[in-house]
């Protein structure tokens, strides 16, 4: 049986995942009224290589729990910027020096930060 989640319970379920590998200084950002590309980003960093595909990995492993796959995936190859697209949320696991570098928390300055309780 195949459980439907609204767009915040999935937001909820991607931090859970994260919070279960330690990911460091995870925002949620409601990007929806200032952009058609998705709803939400979260976005974490790792403290090595391999923390970013632990924690990418547990998020595609909680999502697939309730048989959801993302729609795309990019930068498995480098752990660098893992980013998995989830159609209304995009999840983006930093490596600290990659985060620092693209830094999206200033290029989406203007998104509201979301509190995941009050999701």
């Amino acid at each position: 049986m195949t459980v439907e989640l609204t767009v915040e319970q999935m937001v909820k379920h991607i931090h859970h995942a994260i919070d279960d590998k330690l990911g460091k200084d995870t925002i949620i950002l409601n990007i929806g009224k200032l952009s058609s590309l998705a709803d939400y980003f979260v976005i974490t960093s790792g403290s090595s290589a391999r923390q970013v595909k632990a924690i990418a990995d547990s998020v595609e492993d909680e999502m697939t729990k309730f048989d959801l796959e993302p729609r795309g995936k990019e930068g498995t190859d480098t752990q660098e910027w893992v980013l998995l697209d989830y159609g209304d949320i995009i999840v983006h696991v930093f490596s600290e020096d990659s985060r620092d570098f693209y830094n999206l928390e200033k290029l989406w300055r203007d998104a509201p930060i979301v509190d995941v309780d009050t999701l």
